[in-house]
């Protein structure tokens, strides 16, 4: 792949017509077009698009994972991208070499699977949540890494040929580890590049009502799906007692505890248990599949 072909996707709930229609400028202004771009309107009634962008409405909310998919086979039906950049329908690509330094990377490395843009403020802030590491919380230090960011990132539609698309099940939270785990075991290179920024307003995942349900739920089927099984009881016990040490809120604890029972009583998909390679490499790279 010498000059790759970006296809952008966006999910929207029709909520924020005038933050979409800036992001969208902000698509339009790059340097290296955009080969398509899609917009899924989960649930929602479609906002008036440009009419180079391809909207899709669907008559019910998927959530992140199944509106994702959704614009993933649009875009591959298409024939033409190479890579797939998800944005946030609120966020803004605040330069305009985002895509050019985008293909500049895949270009020059084949296993490149994945690449994590930097989520800001409009002051320039990264939130801790938003490092995808842990340790060093240098929001400023990119390099390889075993998760990425959902607001903005890139994935190689290679990658996705071989390892599949998102979980649907999962609706929202989690799901980029998910994919991120499958697609570590399948050989594939996950890069942090805080050099490609979107601009996204400073929030906390708490706003959803569901998620604390969501988190721990899809945290034991995560586990459930992708660990060795020496691993799950580390994982969810790590996880357990960080969410014990961290969460001030009783109702909030009380769903919590009730999407871990539904994790564990509910089927999560296909299990897949990574390689112990994995395992090895996740550690190497600072976050082992225990944390």
């Amino acid at each position: 792949m010498t000059r790759a072909r970006i296809g952008v996707a966006v999910l929207t709930m029709g909520s924020r017509p005038a933050e979409l229609r800036a992001l969208l400028d902000s698509v339009d202004a790059q340097d290296h077009p955009a080969t398509r771009i899609v917009v899924v309107s989960n649930g929602a009634p479609l906002p008036g698009l440009p009419e180079h962008v391809t909207g899709v409405e669907l008559p019910e909310n998927l959530g992140v994972s199944g509106g994702r998919n959704v614009a993933m086979e649009r875009l591959r039906a298409f024939g033409d991208v190479d890579v797939l950049v998800d944005l946030d329908d609120d966020g803004l690509l605040v330069g305009t070499d985002v895509f050019s330094r985008l293909a500049a990377l895949y270009g020059e490395d084949p296993g490149l699977g994945i690449v994590s843009f930097r989520i800001a403020d409009e002051t320039g802030f990264t939130q801790r949540r938003h490092v995808p590491r842990i340790g060093n919380t240098d929001p400023l230090r990119g390099g390889p890494v075993t998760t990425f960011l959902g607001g903005g990132h890139a994935l190689s539609m290679r990658m996705l040929e071989r390892i599949g698309g998102w979980p649907d099940d999962f609706f929202f939270t989690h799901e980029e580890t998910d994919l991120a785990w499958r697609a570590l075991d399948d050989g594939w290179r996950i890069l942090y590049a805080p050099e490609l920024v979107l601009q996204h307003p400073r929030t906390e995942p708490t706003r959803h009502g569901v998620y604390y349900r969501m988190t721990a739920r899809n945290r034991v089927w995560l586990a459930k799906r992708n660990l060795p099984a020496l691993l799950v009881p580390l994982y969810l016990g790590s996880w357990t007692a960080l969410t014990l040490a961290r969460t001030r809120s009783a109702p909030g604890l009380r769903a919590w505890f009730a999407g871990f029972a539904e994790g564990v009583r509910t089927p999560c998909g296909r299990r897949r248990p990574m390689r112990w390679s994995t395992v090895w490499l996740m550690a190497r790279l600072g976050r082992p599949p225990v944390v």
